[in-house]
């Protein structure tokens, strides 16, 4: 199984918006649709494919702002982690209401730690990694060593703390015996920033 990567940058702090799917097949998932919509929908188009689903890392203004339109413009259900539920549904405390608008939104599908579920041909597995936010989590695909980790990893740095349910002694465990214990050849695919991997965290990260 060969599966493709597109990142979109969207929005105001220029948000990783991810496109992904098996190559040869039709239907692909959004992870992080965080702004412009239009713009995501429009590739997806573009190339032809459907979209399957929505994944969501966590629950803060920038990485979901864009999900009910892209929904209307290009379908997919909602997934999110269990834990994340109230960021999610709060315009306070995931800041879109600092921002000047309001954001509430529910997903159809709630994920728990280490549950497997596939969609669009692709099998995640989910790693609930708090601390970013109490019910941030990464999915990771094992077959071909990928991790979509939002804000809970960057290169060389990590995601902030204080936000609202931001905790940076979660954050240090997620990083160190979650997300730093996978084979060092697994690629990282932030919510900000360049991708890097397993490896090159280890050696460079100074959290780690």
């Amino acid at each position: 199984m060969e599966i493709e990567v597109t990142v979109l940058t969207v929005g105001p702090i220029q948000t990783n918006c991810y496109i992904v799917n098996k190559k040869g097949e039709s239907s692909c998932v959004v992870i992080d649709p965080g702004a412009e919509e239009e713009k995501i929908a429009a590739y997806i188009q573009k190339k032809g494919m459907k979209n399957e689903a929505i994944l969501l890392t966590h629950g803060h203004f920038d990485h979901i702002t864009g999900v009910s339109g892209l929904i209307s413009l290009a379908g997919g259900k909602v997934y999110a982690c269990e834990k994340e539920r109230e960021i999610l549904m709060d315009p306070n405390m995931n800041s879109s209401a600092l921002m000047g608008y309001e954001v509430a939104l529910e997903p159809e599908i709630f994920l728990r730690d280490r549950q497997k579920f596939t969609v669009a041909g692709i099998e995640f597995e989910v790693m609930h990694t708090p601390g970013h936010t109490a019910g941030g989590c990464c999915y990771y695909q094992r077959e071909e060593g990928l991790l979509f980790s939002g804000d809970t990893v960057f290169m060389e740095s990590v995601g902030r703390t204080d936000f609202p349910t931001g905790n940076s002694r979660e954050l240090l465990d997620s990083l160190r015996n979650k997300i730093l214990t996978l084979p060092p050849e697994v690629q990282i695919y932030p919510g900000h920033g360049p991708d890097t991997t397993v490896a090159y965290e280890m050696a460079n990260n100074p959290y780690a």
